[in-house]
């Protein structure tokens, strides 16, 4: 029976390119996928294109990652797909041309996929009667934030991917597309598979296993409840799947690497970001995750079978981004004794200066936290014993329409004169730009998807 074997090399950015050499040089795939995006990346991105227009692409994996990688994966024949292009992928593309280029690699071909900006689309949809409501406060449309918007994108599939394979790209970069996409494309272009009956099942297999490796080393004990168990997590594999025709699947890693992959470190993959297991939306299809069964092999080996899935859905998914106002903040670290009262106390003083300055404290977008106590599980956990508190990190940050004003609130529970004796260092930040995110969704036939297949010159 046909087979592919897939590799992911990064489940995030940056990463480090080493484990993904590891791949290339032992793991015999036929196909690398790099993760690179998140909510959050898209928007730091598409801060740092709207500074320097020949930016907004994940640098250091298209750099550093590239020109480590690209020669030895190119030598053996193994196609590289990457989501990094971010918001810029035309510039990521010249850079990785430009790479193999200096390494002497003319026969490469690199392939990107457009589409997934939908900045120019919104307008348009909304004459037609579409509303973008937002997916998490149930707004009805945009109207709101609609002249502070600087990006949509549109959580693209595979189609464009498929295509760019099709004409030959030994590298295909894309930007927004889902992170199981980059693994469901080869599957499909290797075995001929359509978006169409009686494909969908294979399809929603296919989701499913690109969503288990999509985020690189959690699903080799990184990101496991088992971390006291996970075997050399300093030297982690990367995970490899091979995938069958029959929409069978084995989840491995690199022999000889540190990590782990069995039944369980799998199954806590596959739940992580899924709402409702029977019904796992994503562009390409709808992946069904209840009706699959994990064989342990042993041998950090372990297969995955009787996948379903369903018709991909007639709407993708979009995030607008729009500008929000800036950010500060600043860290003190407080040493005991009485560290906790110490805190507490420049809280209060921090209060009592906003209020001297006419600031009410219903008013203001103002998170404190005691770093150590309760940064993370906030008024759930008990506060121990102070005594038994040797130091606490007080963080500050304040959100304010203006740079300016955001600093002011901060600066209002700084260590100053006349602040508890004892108090350590700070570390402020300089104010920065917010890009908010409005999760929304636009029907698929708005969506646009393309592709180019360009050579090295």
């Amino acid at each position: 029976m046909r087979k592919i074997r897939l590799g992911a090399g990064s489940g995030w950015a940056p990463s480090d390119p080493m484990l993904a050499l590891e791949l290339v040089e032992k793991g015999q795939v036929d196909y690398l996928g790099f993760d690179q995006l998140a909510e959050l990346t898209m928007a730091v991105l598409q801060i740092t294109k709207a500074r320097d227009p020949k930016r907004g692409y994940v640098w250091q994996h298209i750099i550093d990652g590239m020109k480590l990688i690209l020669p030895p994966a190119h030598k053996k024949g193994m196609r590289i797909i990457t989501n990094g292009g971010g918001v810029n992928c035309e510039e990521a593309a010249n850079q990785v041309l430009s790479i193999a280029k200096e390494k002497g690699l003319t026969d490469l071909k690199v392939g990107i996929v457009r589409g997934d900006d939908v900045l120019n689309k919104l307008e348009d949809c909304r004459k037609k009667g579409w509303k973008f409501n937002n997916l998490d406060t149930g707004e009805e449309d945009i109207d709101r934030i609609r002249d502070r918007i600087v990006s949509a994108h549109a959580y693209i599939g595979s189609d464009g991917i498929i295509g760019a394979l099709g004409e030959g790209a030994n590298v295909v970069i894309t930007g927004r597309v889902s992170d199981n996409a980059l693994f469901v494309a080869p599957i499909m272009h290797e075995f001929g598979w359509k978006f169409e009956e009686p494909y969908w099942d294979l399809i929603g297999a296919a989701v499913t296993v690109g969503h288990i490796i999509e985020c690189a080393s959690w699903c080799c004990g990184q990101n496991s409840v088992l971390w006291e168990k996970v075997p050399k997590p300093w030297a982690i594999g990367y995970p490899m799947a091979e995938f069958y025709e029959d929409g069978t699947a084995i989840i491995t890693k690199v022999p000889g690497t540190g990590g782990m992959v069995n039944e369980w470190t799998v199954k806590e993959q596959l739940v992580y970001e899924v709402h409702d297991p029977r019904n796992y939306v994503m562009p390409d299809g709808i992946a069904d995750m209840t009706t699959l069964t994990l064989e342990d092999l042993g041998d950090d080996r372990v297969r995955v079978a009787n996948m379903t899935g369903k018709p991909r859905p007639d709407t993708l998914k979009v995030q607008i981004g729009y500008s929000d106002g800036f950010i500060a903040e600043n860290l003190t670290i407080i040493g005991a004794p009485k560290a906790l009262s110490k805190a507490k106390r420049m809280e209060e003083v921090g209060w009592e200066r906003l209020k001297q300055m006419g600031l009410k404290r219903e008013n203001l977008e103002v998170r404190i936290d005691y770093i150590g106590i309760n940064s993370l599980l906030g008024p759930v956990v008990p506060i121990p014993d102070e005594d038994s508190i040797n130091e606490i990190g007080f963080r500050v940050a304040a959100k304010a329409k203006t740079a300016a004003e955001a600093q002011m609130i901060v600066s209002a529970f700084a260590v100053l004169t006349g602040t508890p004796v004892g108090v350590g260092f700070s570390a402020p930040r300089q104010p920065r730009p917010v890009i908010a995110l409005w999760p929304t969704l636009i029907p698929r036939e708005e969506v646009l998807i393309d592709f180019v297949v360009r050579e090295v010159s």
